[in-house]
């Protein structure tokens, strides 16, 4: 398989969804719908909001499954890339800008920021090797040193470390802002 060449999954997927079969629909549903949830959540604070854009974003999918372009990535960083501007864009009409620029001075762009790197963390510890994100979850979630993470994990205290330095260094890469004209990790196209 060539190397920008979607999963299988997404091609077939993709096909599902243009012929309009709903059982598609679904299976993309049960997929993705904790993500979108969660991100919009993360970006709105508002489980209303949430639930909404979760809708809206399926419902885009159904009605347009051609917008999707395999040759941008993964079926899941486009759902995610709707999630985003559906979030932005409910961010938007909250504090009463349509269209219009995104700094006016009420916080907004912060606020946007803000949600954009949460979102972007939580797309990166959901995505990144699970021996990575479990060495995290230990130490940041559950308390434990690196001694017991090593000891919960069955690894040498080295190894525990070396896991806990690159999942750090993946999260961090969610703090940066994406150079123009790029896309933060999983984002496919920029905005």
């Amino acid at each position: 398989m060539a190397k920008n060449a979607p999963p299988r999954w997404d091609r077939k997927m993709q096909q599902r969804l243009a012929r309009g079969e709903a059982a598609a629909l679904g299976e993309l549903y049960d997929r993705f719908a904790s993500l979108v949830h969660s991100q919009a959540h993360r970006m709105l604070d508002d489980e209303t909001a949430a639930d909404l854009v979760t809708r809206e974003v399926f419902g885009y999918v159904w009605e347009n499954p051609g917008a999707y372009d395999p040759k941008q990535g993964s079926m899941r960083s486009w759902v995610a890339r709707l999630t985003h501007r559906q979030s932005v864009r409910r961010l938007r009409e909250e504090d009463g800008l349509r269209d219009g620029p995104v700094d006016d001075g009420s916080g907004l762009e912060e606020r946007v920021h803000r949600a954009t790197v949460a979102a972007r963390a939580d797309y990166i510890v959901a995505s990144m090797p699970a021996p990575l994100r479990a060495a995290l979850e230990l130490a940041y979630i559950q308390r434990r040193d690196y001694r017991q993470t090593a000891a919960d994990l069955g690894v040498t205290e080295d190894e525990a470390r070396r896991r806990l330095r690159l999942g750090l260094q993946l999260l961090s890469t969610a703090h940066t802002r994406p150079l123009e004209g790029t896309s933060p990790p999983g984002y496919g196209r920029p905005l």
